[in-house]
């Protein structure tokens, strides 16, 4: 297609296009003349991506495009490709060293993981932005004080491994492993504000089943 088509199917403006090319977050399409080129299905798909990335992750058109170079890095496994850019997704501010609460996180995440059998989790260790998120999180809840042990934390982590499969199951479904990784990294950017969104809604509705 051209880019007219482009634009139109994605409803991106041609300018935004144009940028985005610039700015190497969309391929280059395949040269037909010294003015025009041409686009196809793949354009489609990263554009749509990088829409999510932007739009609804927020992300700097520096760190969209550190993601992207994961996505399109060949020369790793599928698990490999999938976790670079996955990891290269924003994640929350890394766990304080000097404070004594992170320790006592750090423990705990490490028996959440062993309970829930998650090996590769516990291997990554701090090499993991997802698990030094989690300390950091666990950290907080034991600075006020609120109930965060392994036995608290064990019904999240269960439902997380359910969610796992789900977002796997749906990556599976692409036939290449580009638009693989493509749909791993918008499951993770489009899908957290729908996690979030159903369990205020799904605590909505057991509050008013109790105190109703």
């Amino acid at each position: 297609m051209r880019m007219a088509e482009l634009s139109e199917r994605s409803g991106v403006p041609t300018a935004t296009i144009k940028y985005y090319l610039r700015e190497q977050l969309l391929p280059v399409g395949r040269r037909i003349s010294a003015t025009q080129a041409e686009y196809d299905e793949g354009h489609l798909r990263r554009l749509r991506l990088v829409r999510a990335l932007i739009q609804v992750g927020r992300l700097p058109v520096a760190a969209a495009r550190d993601v992207l170079a994961a996505v399109g890095n060949e020369s790793l496994d599928l698990h490999s490709r999938i976790g670079a850019a996955v990891w290269s997704l924003p994640h929350a501010p890394e766990p304080s060293e000097d404070d004594a609460a992170t320790e006592t996180a750090r423990r705990t995440a490490e028996s959440l993981l062993e309970r829930m059998g998650w090996d590769f989790g516990r291997q990554a260790g701090a090499d993991s932005p997802a698990y030094r998120m989690l300390v950091g999180a666990i950290a907080t809840m034991v600075r006020l004080g609120y109930p965060c042990g392994t036995e608290q934390l064990l019904p999240y982590a269960r439902s997380a491994g359910e969610l796992g499969v789900a977002d796997l199951d749906l990556v599976e479904r692409y036939e290449d492993e580009e638009a693989q990784v493509e749909a791993a990294v918008a499951c993770t950017v489009l899908y957290e504000p729908v996690l979030l969104s159903l369990r205020r809604l799904a605590e909505a509705e057991e509050s008013f089943r109790r105190f109703g």
